[in-house]
């Protein structure tokens, strides 16, 4: 396993280049294979433990927070564990519509904050979402806080085409998002901070407000990256993250890659049946219990690209997810590669990935090639597989 340093001084991070991502515990996943995930995953060499207030996922009140829970009582079974992981998670934004309004509810104020009724990244919010992160986890400091999604209205996830009439001018100014995060830093309740499905704006914004107040710089952004989506190549969001431009360390702002297997698209597990239609005969398999989540990453497009990098990874004697992890690994600006597993199987099959040699020049440029057919397959034929069979 292969590590790299976040952030400099005391409270520097040392990080394991395979993240382990959290989301599905509590959900697809019971606290016990939670649990052997964990003791696996450490034992293999992985430190980095990637959580949320929000998760799991789908987002839903009745399980808002069990994630985190999770974690925290694995902790507490062996307090040893707790000096052998990195342990980040993330505080939630403004998002429309009451969706996730019950969030803002589960922060631990405290007496005399006024009444919160709307998720934001105002100081109070932040404040009391590390609480709350803080007693749920059974940790007495976060060693990377970051910032969920941007408070203001802004393309993410499954958007395309800006609007200016979705603007949201009402957003928390970026100075008091900065400053909150900088009295936590002060109090010693976060040692490190990151953003997350951010862009090239609010990059340079943060860093202004970084630099205006004192407060030191984010060392990560988590991004949804894959071999299929390299939106962060295209639109200055990684050169923004430049040591030329972000002099944190010198490596600057690293990526944590999320999504990097697309959902499971890119092991190899979806297919198309003989009728056009799109099966898996994967157990509990997300994109077959969620349809309406994430539908980016069954994308016909992105179906059609996965069968083609299938048949690289068969040439090249790896299986399909370690093709993937191995190329999202090898870019020069990546710190993290986070990995989501329902299984120890696939946990050990991707592990594996984080201890093969790197792709070759010639490998990547066959895996580029692949995928420079198909411009931009999140954004075409989306739909086109409204659900999927298990057989």
């Amino acid at each position: 396993m292969k590590y790299y340093t976040l952030g400099a001084g005391q409270n520097a991070l040392h990080v394991s280049q395979c993240c382990l991502g959290t989301m599905t515990w509590g959900e697809q996943n019971t606290e016990a294979e939670a649990h052997a995930q964990l003791s696996l995953a450490v034992e293999r060499g992985v430190n980095l433990i990637d959580v949320a207030e929000l998760y799991p996922v789908p987002p839903k009140q009745s399980t808002q927070g069990e994630t985190e829970r999770i974690v925290g009582s694995w902790l507490k079974a062996d307090p040893s564990r707790r000096a052998k992981v990195v342990i980040a998670t993330k505080v939630a934004s403004r998002s429309p519509g009451p969706r996730l309004a019950h969030i803002v509810h589960t922060r631990t104020y405290p007496p005399g904050t006024p009444p919160q009724t709307e998720l934001a990244l105002t100081r109070p919010q932040i404040l009391a979402a590390c609480e709350g992160s803080l007693e749920r986890l059974g940790i007495d400091c976060i060693d990377l806080y970051q910032l969920h999604w941007p408070d203001r209205s802004t393309n993410m996830f499954d958007t395309r085409a800006y609007k200016r009439s979705a603007e949201r001018p009402a957003f928390t100014p970026f100075d008091e998002t900065v400053g909150a995060i900088g009295e936590l830093l002060a109090a010693g309740k976060v040692k490190q901070w990151g953003i997350s499905n951010e862009n090239a704006v609010g990059v340079c914004k943060l860093l202004e407000s970084c630099a205006k107040l004192g407060v030191q710089s984010p060392v990560t952004i988590q991004n949804d990256f894959s071999v299929l989506h390299r939106r962060v190549e295209e639109d200055g969001t990684v050169e923004a993250c430049s040591p030329v431009h972000s002099a944190v360390t010198p490596n600057g702002i690293l990526l944590l890659a999320y999504g990097a297997l697309a959902g499971g698209t890119l092991s190899g597990k979806y297919r198309r049946d003989a009728d056009g239609s799109l099966v898996t005969s994967a157990k509990r398999a997300r994109h077959v219990l969620f349809p309406a989540f994430q539908p980016r990453y069954f994308s016909g497009a992105s179906i059609e690209t996965a069968e083609k990098l299938c048949v690289l990874a068969a040439k090249y004697a790896l299986t399909p997810a370690q093709l993937a992890l191995l190329w999202a690994a090898g870019r020069d600006y990546v710190g993290s590669v986070i990995i989501g597993a329902t299984s120890v199987a696939q946990l050990e099959e991707n592990i594996a990935a984080f201890e093969l040699p790197k792709l070759t020049a010639e490998q990547e440029a066959e895996v580029d090639a692949a995928c420079d057919r198909m411009f931009t397959p999140y954004y075409s034929r989306v739909g086109e597989y409204k659900h999927i069979k298990e057989v």
